[in-house]
């Protein structure tokens, strides 16, 4: 087997893992398949060697991620120095704004929650550690997305036709463009209902998260 060979199989194992990483349910094989983008054999081939190694797991009919992509996760999370450096700074943010402090990092086109500190009120819908949400909602999101180049927002939202919030709203991309070029100008965003509804307020802004974010990338 050649290299890009073995390249290509991994790309296609990966494909796959972030499938079972984004479903909320145990999902069939031929779901897995369509999702992925893979033939039904290559799929079940992948799928076999995922849970042999525990990246998979079964679950009734179907499949699920399994306990070694959390004992990844758990790994980045005790080795990583953001996320320990991040610890001090999102509880002085949560204590002085009374409003939880979150910390996310981009993993391809989506972010991923690494970190969090709840306020004194915290809300009811909680956001559990290691969630992965797109870019293209929510005020953390869309803060990634504005500090790309043209060229890379376009790849991103390749495939979005238009973004529906949790409110009802639809927002044209060419409209969360020019929502885009203003967090970029103000250096940050605002979110009101746009994942959950209920959540976020007017006037709430993650400013000081993303000087935060900044200050711990330098």
């Amino acid at each position: 087997m050649t290299a890009p060979s073995n390249m290509r199989s991994l790309d296609r194992s990966f494909d796959l893992l972030n499938v079972l990483q984004t479903a909320h349910q145990p999902l069939r094989l031929a779901e897995i398949s369509r999702a992925s983008a893979l033939h039904i054999a290559t799929a079940q081939r992948i799928v076999n060697v995922l849970v042999a190694r525990g990246y998979a797991a079964r679950s009734g009919d179907g499949y699920t991620a399994g306990p070694a992509a959390l004992a990844v996760a758990h790994a980045y999370l005790v080795t990583n120095p953001l996320s320990q450096l991040a610890q001090p700074v999102l509880q002085q943010l949560a204590t002085t704004t009374g409003f939880t402090a979150s910390l996310y990092v981009q993993v391809e086109n989506s972010r991923v929650l690494i970190a969090r500190v709840e306020s004194e009120h915290p809300l009811s819908y909680i956001l559990p550690v290691g969630e992965r949400l797109p870019l293209h909602i929510g005020g953390a999101g869309k803060i990634f997305l504005a500090e790309m180049t043209d060229e890379g927002i376009d790849a991103s939202l390749s495939g979005v036709g238009s973004v529906r919030h949790a409110s009802g709203n639809t927002v044209s991309i060419d409209d969360l463009k020019k929502t885009l070029a203003q967090i970029k100008k103000d250096d940050y965003a605002v979110s009101v209902g746009e994942r959950t509804i209920g959540t976020g307020k007017p006037g709430t802004t993650t400013r000081a998260l993303h000087a935060a974010y900044r200050a711990l990338t330098a």
